[in-house]
């Protein structure tokens, strides 16, 4: 039986601007082996192109079809919700050309939809549009709920703390699409084509890239060099199939065979 990797990015292959150890070796690897891998960010903010142009400063040669993010799995599930609709967007870059590329118009007035994505020049002006909008009748979706990472100094809130803000003045719970929504997990297997018993994620978070896969019935190996750590998975009822410290310990032949048998 073939397999394949859904690969997370931040955490796994990099953190921040910095590769983290054996990762470029990892992914040479299967480049030379032929096996089907796709990096899967919840970052709706940057598109492919940019996360290849990221990559490549690292030394890591990819393809735009190597990578999938949270922006075009919301942009698939709102064109196959409702095809050519319209959209209101709090977000950048990757999640307005996805909506595009699906057929969506961005809109200022009585949009089907309110989108969420990361992004750092939406104003609370934006926000109270937004309100508006989802109140006379708008869907309130988001890219995903990802928490901000409650550092000092940091200058992106974080979508989870945006969407709250806007559910808690509208009474309205947004549908997320990111990881761990099987709306992502399941739409990123298949553009591999791979099946559930083919495919092994990697991931350095247990509440999203474990928890979805493991809901999804995927291979899972949770790596530690990003924000979940050891002492994490006692506050967890599950738990990865595999724990490895960082890309540079896995044994590809080792790990093939150990989801094969």
């Amino acid at each position: 039986m073939r397999k394949g990797f859904l690969i997370d990015m931040d955490g796994v292959i990099y953190n921040g601007n910095e590769l983290i150890k054996g990762a470029d070796v990892f992914i040479k690897t299967l480049q030379d082996r032929e096996i089907p891998f796709l990096f899967m960010t919840n970052n709706s903010q940057r598109s492919p192109i940019d996360a290849v142009n990221k990559l490549l400063g690292m030394g890591i040669s990819i393809k735009e079809d190597n990578v999938y993010t949270s922006a075009m799995a919301t942009a698939w599930f709102l064109s196959f919700m409702k095809p050519n609709g319209t959209a209101y967007i709090l977000g950048e870059g990757g999640l307005i050309t996805s909506l595009h590329e699906n057929g969506y118009s961005l809109v200022t007035s009585d949009p089907d939809y309110v989108v969420v994505g990361e992004g750092r020049n939406f104003t609370l002006e934006m926000a109270n549009n937004a309100v508006d909008m989802i109140l006379s009748g708008a869907k309130l979706i988001a890219t995903n709920l990802d928490p901000s990472p409650k550092k000092k100094g940091w200058s992106n809130l974080g979508i989870k703390s945006i969407v709250s803000m806007i559910e808690e003045a509208t009474g309205k719970k947004a549908f997320s699409v990111g990881k761990p929504s099987p709306v992502m997990m399941r739409a990123a297997r298949k553009k591999l084509g791979l099946t559930t018993a083919e495919t092994i994620v990697i991931g350095d978070t247990m509440d999203t890239d474990i928890l979805g896969s493991i809901q999804m019935g995927y291979n899972t190996i949770l790596t530690l060099s990003g924000v979940s750590k050891k002492k994490d998975l006692a506050n967890y009822a599950f738990t990865p199939d595999m724990i490895i410290e960082s890309l540079d310990e896995i044994d590809l032949d080792a790990v093939i065979k150990k989801f094969t048998d």
